[in-house]
């Protein structure tokens, strides 16, 4: 078992020419680009509402933006970010096989 793994890895290794692919692709700092962005969004969004004198009440801090629209684009943004760090595009050669398989 062990010596059909490192077979393996120095057929690999054989077939990149010792380079190594890297680990984030362009796709991949688009999606996190995009991702950071929204959250951005969703930070201003929750800001503002200050209030001139501490002892009067302002309900401005209750509106729909700040309590509905910037936790769900925050929330949207980690998402985004999550599916930038996990997403590895098919190499054409693969995609090439799995058609033919």
């Amino acid at each position: 078992m062990a010596t059909l793994i490192s077979t393996q890895k120095n057929a690999s290794a054989d077939n990149n020419n010792g380079k190594r692919a890297p680990l984030f692709r362009k796709t991949n700092y688009i999606l996190m680009a995009i991702g950071l962005a929204v959250l951005i969004i969703g930070f201003l969004c929750m800001r503002g509402g200050a209030v001139s004198d501490p002892n009067t009440f302002d309900g401005e801090i209750f509106n729909t933006r700040r309590l509905v629209v910037a936790p769900i684009l925050m929330f949207a943004g980690l998402v985004i970010e999550v599916i930038a760090i996990m997403w590895h595009p098919r190499n054409k050669k693969e995609q090439e096989e799995n058609t033919e398989a």
